[in-house]
């Protein structure tokens, strides 16, 4: 079997190759409290040299609450052209904007959101419950991870399962980064949530439907000219090659201190390598 071989580069070595840029947002742009070093530069100098950033995340939360804060952090106004979120692609599903017919009013909804936010429902007419045994959908849209255990989403979600109701998961992340370091994401609640016997459907990377949707958005035509930037290989680049386009891992974010061997295993195990990996997201010179 040909294995084949990954590109040591940084941002300068890529621009000439592609055109369109897919780019995540945590563990490559920042870590939730602060951009990382020569982020802010290096995005606005993608924009400059006329390609097309698309930032492309994994977040439950639709895309305005995250450009506000993509600009809280410092990053440029116009350093990205588009910003896609699973929360964004969730809501218009939701709210009927694509080719489903989606939420029938009133559906009762036990919503899992991170910092309480409301984004991925709002303008929905959906009645919120908190009780799980009356939820007819359950959106998880984040963790709190850092906040509670996991045994406490297994009681909040127990009687949802129980009760048949499907759990959308707008976030498949199974790690998050906090300020306290690494925790568990709304992707390993929501295969708790299976365990536990309930139906889960995946919105967000690795997963085909944000791909095709981001595409459509910015209306490609040729994937070789398409690059996708991520921190995971699980998502990022799994869900570029799944789609078709190129895959750059970045070495910080949640995997910054694995050595080359935990590298090699976590390729094997996901049956993906990435085209090209960089230290960090900047320019050599930022």
């Amino acid at each position: 079997m040909t294995v084949h071989s990954i590109e040591a580069a940084d941002l300068s070595s890529l621009v000439g190759r592609y055109d369109v840029f897919f780019v995540d947002q945590f563990g490559v742009l920042h870590d939730g409290h602060r951009a990382y070093p020569g982020a802010v530069e290096a995005l606005a100098r993608l924009k400059a040299a006329g390609k097309t950033v698309v930032l492309l995340s994994n977040s439950g939360r639709r895309a305005r609450p995250n450009e506000e804060r993509l600009l809280r952090l410092g990053f440029r106004p116009g350093s990205w052209d588009f910003f896609v979120s699973s929360g964004e692609v969730a809501w218009r599903k939701f709210a009927g904007e694509t080719a489903e017919p989606g939420l029938r009013r009133g559906t009762k909804c036990l919503l899992l959101s991170r910092e309480n936010d409301r984004s991925a429902v709002e303008e929905l007419d959906l009645r919120l419950v908190e009780d799980g045994a009356e939820a007819e959908i359950v959106l998880l849209g984040g963790s709190e991870g850092d906040r509670f255990a996991l045994d406490h989403y297994r009681r909040l979600l127990e009687p949802a399962a129980r009760a048949g109701a499907p759990l959308v998961c707008t976030n498949p992340d199974k790690i998050m980064l906090t300020a306290t370091g690494p925790t568990f994401g709304a992707g390993r609640i929501a295969e708790l949530y299976a365990e536990l016997g309930g139906t889960v459907e995946w919105i967000g990377k690795p997963y085909p439907e944000i791909y095709e949707a981001t595409l459509a958005i910015v209306g490609v035509t040729d994937r070789s000219r398409v690059v996708g930037i991520g921190d995971s290989i699980e998502h990022d680049v799994v869900g570029a090659k799944n789609a078709g386009i190129a895959s750059v891992l970045v070495r910080s974010g949640i995997l910054a201190d694995l050595d080359q061997a935990g590298l090699e295993a976590l390729y094997r195990r996901y049956g993906a390598r990435p085209d090209h990996v960089v230290t960090r997201f900047a320019f050599a010179d930022g």
